[in-house]
Order: C-alpha cells, then sequence, then structure tokens
C-alpha cells in the first residue's frame, strides 16, 4: 500500500491539471501562432506562471486499489501484485493463468 500522502498528492495533481488544462491548450496555440521572438517569449512567461503540477507529464499512473505506481498495468489500472490476485480469484474476466 502506497503512503496516503503520496496518493492525496496524486489526487491534488489530477485536479490542477483537469482545471488548468484550457488554458495551457490556448497559451500553447499562442506561442505555437505568434511570428516574433520577443512577444513569443513574454507568452511564455505566461506559461510559467501556470502552476508546475498543473502539467500533464508530471502525473504518475497508479494503481486504483493500493496506490502502487511502479507495476502498473494500463489495461486493467492496477498494479502486477493486485492484477496476479485478481486473476487467480477469477476477478477479471478473460484472464487465465498460463502453463505450458
Amino acid at each position: 500500500m502506497a503512503k496516503q500522502s503520496m496518493i492525496q498528492r496524486e489526487q491534488k495533481r489530477r485536479s490542477l491539471v483537469d482545471r488548468y488544462e484550457k488554458k495551457r491548450k490556448i497559451i500553447k496555440q499562442k506561442i505555437k501562432h505568434t511570428q516574433s521572438i520577443t512577444e513569443r517569449l513574454l507568452i511564455q512567461e505566461e506559461l510559467q506562471k501556470l502552476p508546475r503540477n498543473s502539467s500533464r507529464c508530471r502525473l504518475r499512473n497508479r494503481c486504483w486499489l493500493t496506490g502502487r505506481s511502479r507495476g502498473y498495468y494500463r489495461d486493467f489500472g492496477l498494479s502486477r501484485h493486485v492484477l496476479r490476485e485478481m486473476a487467480r480469484e477469477c476477478f477479471l474476466p478473460g484472464v487465465t493463468k498460463s502453463s505450458w
């Protein structure tokens, strides 16, 4: 189980990303369509004034059950430990234990 503080921090980042997504997209469009370098730098400063945690690249995928960040399977939203347990107990449809 991950620390509660890490899980809370990640939830806060997700809410910030959702809140500033439109604003960030508009500013990036402005940067893309400007010609002069000085104007582009001014718009870049505007982008830097937004909170750092509002950037999508700062998000980290976490298991929805345990909060573990490593060994994350995107298809299920689970970490490898939980995926193995749930597959063994037949909680995941279509997932079978391989044997050869």
